[in-house]
């Protein structure tokens, strides 16, 4: 499995009309890493190297935005320590999430960091 791997659609469909600072094929220019997300951010990173995706999530979520990611379940990493320190939610999914009709050798979990009263 690549990182060229767009969000399946059911996925898509709950995260419908937020902003994607890391789509499929982006733009050199348009670089979501240095970019200003938006109040309702859903990021799917590349799994070959989330960390910078969940470090700017964090940053962003401090300043009042609503970050979503999907990644790779593995608790062992450092990106997923970073997460729950930021008292991140993480909703398991009880399948294996098929991107273009294939699945991956993992399991996925979406973090989502919400807005602190």
């Amino acid at each position: 499995m690549n990182d060229q791997y767009s969000t399946p659609l059911w996925i898509k469909n709950i995260f419908h009309n937020w902003y994607d600072p890391c789509p499929l094929d982006p733009k050199p220019e348009k670089n979501g890493l240095y970019s200003e997300w938006y109040n309702r951010t859903y990021v799917n990173p590349p799994y070959s190297d989330p960390l910078p995706w969940v470090k700017k999530a964090i940053e962003e979520n401090k300043k009042g935005k609503i970050i979503a990611l999907l990644l790779k379940l593995d608790c062992s990493t450092e990106w997923f320590r970073l997460l729950q320190e930021a008292d991140a939610h993480f909703l398991f999914i009880n399948e294996r999430v098929k991107f273009n009709g294939k699945a991956p050798p993992f399991c996925n979990v979406i973090a989502i960091l919400e807005v602190k009263a």
